[in-house]
């Protein structure tokens, strides 16, 4: 038969099987990049649950599934329509994300009033969350094949990212310096004399406070601390303060400093309760050697009494008439607030005085060894650190701002590598984050140090630096609410108490801010009935929340972009205000106040949350006290987010449903801000811990999945590990990673107009990922999309191959055809008879 007799079932048999597309030259759209339509649709009252009703409307190969009630009401804008169960047909490989999140400008961000929640240790707050189950994804398996662990491949491409390169150089914009810093009057905290005895930082032992009375165990003198928070209930053995059993003028708590030392100030703080209202309105002071002989403090030549709280949680200082020289400080209320009780929590001010017994004094020395700039750093200070960092190491640094907070304050990122401002192939992304909470300042600290201290040791030919560096791209973003921080800054590490500038300028938590993915994927997994239509990972977000007038902050539309813009691996969160490593999920399945809610890939975030933890010289510290009213070093410092308490839109969530990054936060301390004194020791015990958590991006496996005929990198293929119900994707080169534990693993990877390939994987303990390359070989639709896209003539080969198929579908038909009319025919001669 002549080619062109053939040609013309051929171009029927196509348009059937290509859904109409035709010959045209102007086809430039492939297959993996077809749209795809979501739309949302407000719940009728009629279900008697007011909850949401979902629909999820698809085209070309998503096809249409039925709304159906979702388990939440959540009411997001009364003319917006709420978040949706999103579901995927068999086999679909397709892009997840139905709109690029791209932040807004400071300047429009819409002025709004918001009531800042009822903050935890952590900030636990209740917030509504809208649920989809992964499922696996049909694919064809090959012939498995072993592969061999060999070290990492040479790299040979390189693709330059969006965010370009910062001038420090450039003074700040004035309009953002008068928002800012009011330049009538001082900006700079409070300066001491002397540092703070560690009350607050546990540094003094609960042995060294003693008291005159206590109501019971829970109101002992050892909860005198400054800033401690007491747990939900009251009566328990963690309260917010000291309280004394008896309501007159003879009770105190002193302090064994245990050294002789110079006095200088106390500050002192209410009882933290939500259910009690107590604290001391004044106080006097006295001092001694040996706790028999007192002496008290003195105001020219009467007895100095101090100005003490008019409300439980904002510190006050009172400063020494004149410093007192002692061992022992007692803290004496005279008078309280009417309607509560006496209960105080304090910090002592105070300067150890050398001893001259000790023969050995550099014995007693604590710190570290290391030449870093050891204080703390507002906007201003932070933008030089980061300048003077880079001129020491231009090669390997580059300084890029992903946007801008409320008040016009840039979102500064330090990046290290052997190649700035490229992605390389085969080289995983990695990021810090610090600052969330702008009151949480150690994080930040210890990113500027991180930062000082590669450089230093780069130059220096560290071995391990050096590879750390050449072989991983690192972010590290120490501020990511430079407003909250510059609020708390001011008031300095004493006196900014323990919820001054947590929140953003707006009063938004940024720890509850991202889109709620949890509950999108939850309600899917309880409506769908055919689970293998169900999506495990790259969820997309709701529409309602990339609305400019929804409630979030600019900052975290910001980091959102610089999620999806770079394609990290692996990330840690910093706070502060507690001791322990939390892995997702952060958010209750069922609302629950606390439960433990895993993940597929519980076995390595614990393994990354261990890895933290362990080599953290406080956390593993076997004699430690609790911070304030969790014992975590019974779960061994490390614990489920969720199984704290829920979190509704954090970071980590987000971060592992909506890209393919795995993501922990880390508590660094007991004190959200530490006094400067207190940071070398800081940097010595988190050093070795920020330093081998980095070093686990390059655990499991990683590859590049390439067109078997062009070599081309082939993106968005989904990498599918048996077992583990939670894909990723390759990137826009075709290379990806795969977080793992050491074992073997069968992967799967499939991709829109290819045929899915599987292979064998094994992970070693070694400190190298496994090379898992992929091959992957057209489909004939996709062949012949692509010819017709560019005009071209059908191959010979395409054309038998598209006649085979034509003719097996159509023995399909008829054979389903047959089967029908034989059935009809049966019913019909059993009604005639």
């Amino acid at each position: 038969m002549a080619p062109t007799v053939i040609l013309l079932p051929l171009l029927t048999f196509i348009a059937v099987l290509v859904g109409g597309v035709t010959a045209s030259p102007s086809l430039k759209k492939s297959a993996s990049t077809v749209s795809h339509n979501l739309n949302y649709t407000q719940a009728s009252s009629a279900t008697g649950s007011g909850r949401a009703r979902i629909k999820h409307r698809t085209t070309s190969a998503y096809g249409n599934i039925s709304p159906k009630a979702s388990r939440f009401s959540k009411a997001v804008k009364p003319t917006e329509a709420t978040t949706r169960a999103l579901k995927l047909t068999e086999g679909s490989t397709k892009p997840l994300r139905d709109t690029t999140f791209k932040p807004t400008p400071a300047t429009k961000a819409p002025k709004r009033t918001t009531v800042k929640p009822f903050e935890s240790s952590k900030g636990a707050t209740k917030t509504l969350k809208p649920t989809v189950k992964w499922t696996e994804v049909s694919t064809k398996a090959l012939k498995p094949t072993t592969v061999k662990p060999t070290l990492p491949s040479t790299k040979t491409t390189t693709t330059t990212v969006r965010f370009s390169t910062e001038d420090l150089n450039e003074n700040i914009d004035k309009n953002v310096e008068r928002r800012v810093w009011n330049t009538k009057k001082s900006e700079e905290p409070p300066v001491f004399e002397c540092p703070p005895l560690g009350l607050e930082s546990l540094k003094v032992k609960d042995s060294q406070i003693q008291a005159s009375s206590y109501k019971r165990m829970g109101l002992g003198p050892h909860r005198g601390r400054l800033n401690i928070q007491s747990g939900v209930e009251d009566g328990d053995i963690y309260d917010g303060a000291w309280c004394a059993q008896y309501e007159d003028q003879n009770q105190w708590v002193q302090i064994d400093a245990k050294k002789l030392t110079r006095f200088t100030a106390v500050i002192l703080q209410g009882r933290g309760s939500i259910w009690s209202l107590d604290y001391v309105e004044t106080f006097k002071v006295q001092v001694s050697n040996d706790t028999i002989k007192w002496k008290p403090c003195m105001n020219g030549t009467e007895e100095a009494v101090f100005e003490g709280n008019k409300d439980s949680d904002t510190p006050v200082l009172a400063i020494l008439p004149k410093p007192a020289v002692a061992q022992y400080i007692r803290i004496n209320p005279q008078t309280w607030f009417k309607n509560g009780t006496i209960c105080l929590r304090a910090e002592i001010m105070g300067c150890e005085l050398p001893d001259p017994n000790n023969i050995y004094p550099w014995q007693a020395e604590e710190g570290t060894k290391d030449k870093l700039d050891f204080r703390h750093h507002n906007y201003k200070e932070m933008r030089k650190l980061m300048k003077s960092v880079n001129e020491m190491c231009p090669d390997i640094t580059r300084i890029y701002s992903i946007g801008k907070s409320y008040m016009g304050l840039k979102l500064y990122v330090m990046e290290i590598s052997d190649n700035p401002g490229k992605h390389e192939l085969g080289e995983p992304e990695f990021r810090y984050v610090a600052g969330m909470h702008g009151n949480e300042v150690l994080g930040r600290e210890l990113l500027l140090n991180l930062m000082e201290y590669i450089c230093q040791e780069y130059k220096r030919g560290n071995e391990r630096i050096v590879h750390l560096v050449k072989e991983t791209r690192i972010h590290l973003l120490p501020s990511m609410n430079p407003d909250g921080y510059e609020m708390a800054y001011k008031k300095g590490s004493e006196l900014s108490g323990w919820s001054l500038g947590r929140f953003s300028y707006e009063g938004i938590d940024m720890n509850h801010n991202f889109a709620d993915l949890n509950t999108v994927m939850w309600d899917a997994i309880e409506l769908e009935t055919d689970k293998s239509k169900l999506i495990n990972h790259y969820f997309p977000i709701p529409e309602y929340y990339t609305s400019e007038d929804a409630m979030v902050a600019p900052e975290t539309r910001a980091v959102i972009s610089w999620m999806q813009t770079i394609p990290f691996v692996l990330s840690a969160n910093l706070h502060g205000g507690e001791l322990v490593v939390t892995y997702p999920f952060d958010m209750t399945k069922d609302w629950a106040p606390r439960e433990h809610t895993p993940t597929p890939d519980e076995s390595f975030f614990r393994w990354l949350a261990t890895v933290y933890a362990s080599t953290n010289h406080v956390m593993s510290n076997p004699d430690r006290r609790p911070c304030h009213n969790e014992d975590f070093l019974r779960y061994n410092n490390i614990i489920n987010g969720a199984n704290w308490h829920t979190v509704p839109g954090s970071m980590n969530d987000f971060s592992y449903l909506h890209t393919n990054c795995f993501e922990v936060t880390v508590e660094l301390s007991c004190d959200k801000f530490p006094h400067a004194s207190e940071l070398p020791i800081e940097w010595e015990n988190n050093k070795e811990s920020l330093l081998v958590y980095m070093e686990q991006v390059h655990r499991g496996i990683k590859g590049v999945v390439k067109d078997k005929d062009t070599e081309a990198g082939i993106a968005d293929a989904i990498i599918k590990v048996d077992d583990i119900d939670h894909h990723i994707r390759s990137t826009f080169d075709g290379d990806f990673w795969r977080l793992l534990n050491p074992g073997n693993y069968d992967v799967t990877v499939t991709a829109e107009g290819y045929f899915p390939a599987t292979r064998s994987c094994r992970v070693e303990y070694e400190h190298y990922p496994t090379i898992c390359d992929f091959h992957l070989t057209k489909t004939p639709k996709q062949r012949l999309r692509e010819i017709l896209a560019k005009g071209g003539k059908i191959p010979k080969d395409l054309q038998l191959r598209l006649r085979q198929l034509r003719i097996r579908k159509l023995r399909a038909s008829t054979k389903l055809i047959n089967q029908r009319r034989a059935s009809q025919q049966r019913r019909a001669r059993g009604a005639h008879n």
